[in-house]
């Protein structure tokens, strides 16, 4: 009982629809129940929400190929339908390269405690060295913060080389400097005849900035002409420049 009262609405449907067609088609009557019967079967093997869902449910819209599109835009061009968008020239439509060229980074520590004095002396070692020899003099530093100081030059490293693209053979460390804490940690310090005094536990932090610029091979080889450009022949020294102040030795 509950089928047959699934398959008289889709029944009723398919009626209607046969008619109008029939009314069309008169020729193809025959062919076309047929079909008809079959939809309503299918219908009716769907249940009673079956062609509810089929004619009003939302469906997924298949894709255009890249063919079709460029055929949809040539004929909308043809009959000057383009969008204004479409319409762009190609010279325009290009964008430019907007990536920005970084030259230098920039890294600290975070504030620790450690008087502002000692850790300048750790700046004042890695000042202007080329990034891998300041870790390396991090790394046998008898200090107590060379290896926090260490491990920031590291991380500075990293960051320069993936993502500002510095080059890491070049990489020096072209300024150094410390600064104070904001917070100076202030304690009550005892003292002889009952007296009492402040005690400030200071605390500090190192920045870096790292540039490219030239390599230890590249330095060396420049400290090596400056040497040999002082040296000249003492022959040559006394045939075109004439001796002043002579010695005892040239009074004759």
């Amino acid at each position: 009982m509950a089928s047959m009262q699934t398959v008289r609405p889709v029944l009723r449907h398919v009626s209607a629809r046969s008619a109008v067609f029939m009314a069309a088609h008169p020729h193809s009557a025959a062919s076309t129940s047929q079909a008809l019967q079959r939809v309503a079967r299918r219908h009716a093997s769907k249940g009673t929400f079956g062609w509810i869902r089929d004619t009003f449910g939302m469906a997924v819209r298949e894709k255009n190929t890249e063919e079709e599109l460029a055929a949809v835009r040539k004929m909308q061009a043809e009959k000057g339908e383009s969008s204004v968008f479409e319409s762009i020239p190609e010279e325009a439509a290009v964008q430019k390269d907007t990536k920005k060229k970084y030259t230098e980074h920039q890294s600290s520590t975070s504030n620790f405690k450690i008087s502002h004095r000692k850790l300048n002396m750790l700046g004042r070692q890695i000042s202007g060295k080329p990034i891998d020899m300041a870790i390396l003099q991090m790394q046998f530093s008898e200090k107590r913060a060379s290896t926090r100081i260490k491990g920031m030059l590291v991380v500075a490293k990293n960051h320069a080389t993936g993502l500002k693209g510095l080059n890491p053979k070049r990489l020096i460390v072209s300024q150094a400097w410390v600064t104070k804490g904001p917070k100076q940690l202030k304690r009550v310090e005892p003292k002889g005849r009952a007296r009492t005094g402040i005690r400030i536990h200071p605390d500090s932090k190192l920045t870096v900035v790292l540039q490219e610029g030239k390599t230890k091979v590249e330095l060396l080889e420049e400290e090596r002409r400056r040497k040999l450009k002082r040296i000249v022949s003492a022959g040559l020294k006394r045939e075109d420049v004439p001796i002043r102040n002579p010695g005892p030795g040239w009074a004759w």
